[in-house]
């Protein structure tokens, strides 16, 4: 929305400097850029009410004194009398007809018509239609004018039913189809405008008009929403349209349409008419000044509050806030809420401190924290799951509309879901996996229970003094033991067999009831952060290089390891044993190892990386009894 600093200060008394509007504009939250004294307004899509001058001003009340408004025709005007069927009351509830007939038109435009077209660099059509687009900038309110002497017969506005071609005022040739729920104006039957949107060539004005029908309308947004897009125009009236309009403003619009045409002409005859075929209620929502307050966070006195209020058009009547017809956007108490922080001004509004108060947090813990809490501290790592899945079992239970057509059931289990999270895992070259979720099982009679799944397999850990040992049976049978259970769980393997996977690692699944635990012990640990210990995430990626050795002396591993993170610390984020063989008949200890490259400030490049190693294969090399095989 662009708005000239000239109209701005035309109608504030205070005379404000750009600098005083623009501060007051991003107060009120319009980001908007300033070039040759015109505010480019960003407009947001539920703002319909500000996209006008009027809508500006109404805004910038809040701070700076408005003259008089528009100046209007307050004179009667005559009944029009016209042969118009609205056989589309559900899109248009509300339409006014506008006829005016000149005899002698001015040269010449008066300062405030001229300004619009020299300041915004607008370009003129013809005098009708000239004001047309001038009201629209003024009041938000689009109207469309008819050469009158061109549509004499039976108007009517209704729903399209059949494919046919019309041509806009700007030459463009639309092809409408008859499933498309367009809502057009026929004159006769043959389409003249397609309503909200643009009007047709065959009874557009021109220079010589001298009697034109203004039609002022109230559309439905969401009958306009789309059809630009559709048929590929442009048009303000139906970007208005579709963002909501005032349904309350066609009799002053139109009057204004009379006062601009009276500054510039001679007027013979006028005549008005509107039809109203539904009342548009007028919107009331509850109003607490205190619960208004409490949404804020800050106390505002409710006189001042209520003169904010004001100013922006609403209207206070006990416990009732009434609406104005342009603010389309507002339905809620929090809206009204927003209204006043946005008019204080967020940055005005004092920040409170948070206080969260904390005893032994273990001690409230849920059941299921402490399971969690207990579980990583034994090494697994908790996932979660969609309670969907593509298994379809004798109690599985259908759903309707699933948000994955290719896992239409809802799970009886979680082992699915865990295998996937393992085999994910593995193609990623983990091979040390220790996972558990506890959630929502799904049974047949609809119901539901909470359960633990847990699962595991492959290397028990990664350092190399149990490289050999492995995730088995006994192993998660001896963690849910721990648990203190009413009875003893049911540890099963999995058969690869069944797997989409070439890894021969056996592994070990569980699934209990929660209701199955008693009491948690968590091997001494009193509150949970006491074991957790959280470290940043870096947002570059890393890299990896593997590295193998052969060592005569098994004590020197240890002194290997050392020289990974003392290269570069920050730099190596994980060493990890992938591959131990000792043989003992030559004395001779084979070990690989995979070290995990991965900067905290940036991307580390190739050349980094390969510099890291060659520091680390110099530092191994000098430790007595190392040798890495192929290299001399």
């Amino acid at each position: 929305m662009k708005v000239s600093y000239k109209h701005l200060i035309r109608s504030l008394k205070d005379k404000p400097s750009i600098e005083d509007l623009s501060i007051k504009l991003f107060q009120l939250g319009h980001e908007h850029e300033i070039e040759d004294d015109i505010f480019d307004i960003e407009i947001t899509p539920n703002r319909g009410d500000c996209l006008s001058l009027n809508g500006i001003l109404r805004e910038l009340s809040i701070f700076f004194k408005l003259n008089s408004d528009s100046e209007i025709y307050k004179n009667k005007i005559d009944d029009l009398k016209i042969n118009f069927e609205n056989k589309s009351v559900d899109i248009c509830p509300k339409i006014s007809f506008l006829k005016i007939e000149i005899t002698d038109c001015a040269k010449n435009y008066k300062s405030y018509l001229e300004s619009y077209f020299n300041d915004l660099s607008n370009n003129k059509v013809n005098f009708f239609t000239d004001i047309s687009n001038y009201l629209s900038y003024e009041f938000g309110q689009p109207t469309h004018c008819y050469d009158f002497d061109k549509i004499k017969g039976k108007l009517s506005l209704e729903k399209n039913d059949k494919n046919l071609s019309f041509e806009t005022l700007l030459n463009q040739k639309l092809n409408l189809k008859s499933e498309n729920d367009d809502h057009l104006f026929y004159l006769d039957g043959n389409p003249i405008n397609l309503a909200g949107v643009i009007g047709g060539k065959t009874s557009a004005c021109s220079q010589e008009t001298k009697t034109v029908l203004v039609e002022c309308a109230f559309f439905e947004p969401e009958a306009i929403i789309g059809r630009t897009i559709k048929y590929d125009v442009q048009s303000e009236a139906a970007y208005k349209f579709e963002r909501g309009v005032d349904h309350n403003c066609h009799d002053t619009v139109l009057r204004r349409f009379v006062k601009i045409v009276q500054d510039h002409a001679v007027i013979s005859s006028m005549s008005i008419k509107s039809f109203i075929y539904k009342d548009i209620v007028t919107k009331k929502i509850s109003y607490n000044s205190e619960e208004v307050d409490s949404i804020i966070g800050y106390i505002t006195p409710t006189q001042l509050k209520e003169s904010y209020l004001n100013k922006l058009g609403f209207e206070i009547v006990k416990n009732k806030i009434k609406i104005p017809s342009y603010r389309t956007d507002i339905n809620h108490l929090n809206d009204i809420a927003e209204e006043v922080a946005r008019v204080i001004g967020y940055d005005n509004i004092p920040s409170k401190k948070f206080e969260i108060k904390s005893n032994n947090y273990l001690s409230k813990q849920s059941i299921e924290d402490k399971i969690k809490a207990f579980l990583v501290n034994k090494g697994f790592s908790d996932v979660i799951n969609f309670p969907f899945t593509n298994n379809h079992g004798k109690d599985s239970i259908v759903v309707d509309n699933p948000l994955d057509s290719n896992k239409p059931y809802m799970r009886t289990t979680l082992k699915d879901s865990l295998i996937e999270n393992l085999l994910y895992n593995e193609r990623r070259q983990k091979d040390s996996i220790k996972i558990f979720e506890i959630s929502d099982v799904y049974l047949s009679d609809q119901s539901s229970k909470k359960v633990l799944g847990i699962i595991g397999t492959g290397r028990l850990g990664k350092n190399y003094r149990d490289f050999s040992k492995k995730i088995d049976q006994n192993l998660i049978q001896d963690t849910l033991r721990d648990m203190n259970l009413k009875k003893e769980a049911n540890v099963i393997q999995i058969n690869r067999n069944e797997l989409d996977t070439k890894i021969k690692s056996p592994i070990f699944y569980s699934e209990i009831d929660i209701c199955d635990i008693e009491n948690i012990i968590c091997d001494g640990v009193s509150t949970y952060k006491d074991f957790v210990k959280y470290k940043k995430i870096s947002e570059y990626p890393s890299t990896f290089r593997d590295i193998s050795f052969a060592v005569k002396d098994a004590s020197k591993i240890n002194e290997l390891e050392k020289i990974f993170y003392n290269i570069s610390d920050n730099n190596v984020k994980d060493v990890f044993v992938f591959d131990y063989y000792e043989n003992k008949k030559i004395g001779v200890t084979k070990i690989g190892f995979r070290i995990v490259f991965q900067s905290y400030n940036k991307t580390l490049t190739d050349i980094e990386v390969e510099d890291f190693m060659e520091t680390i294969i110099a530092n191994s090399l000098r430790i007595q009894s190392v040798q890495i095989p192929g290299l001399s």
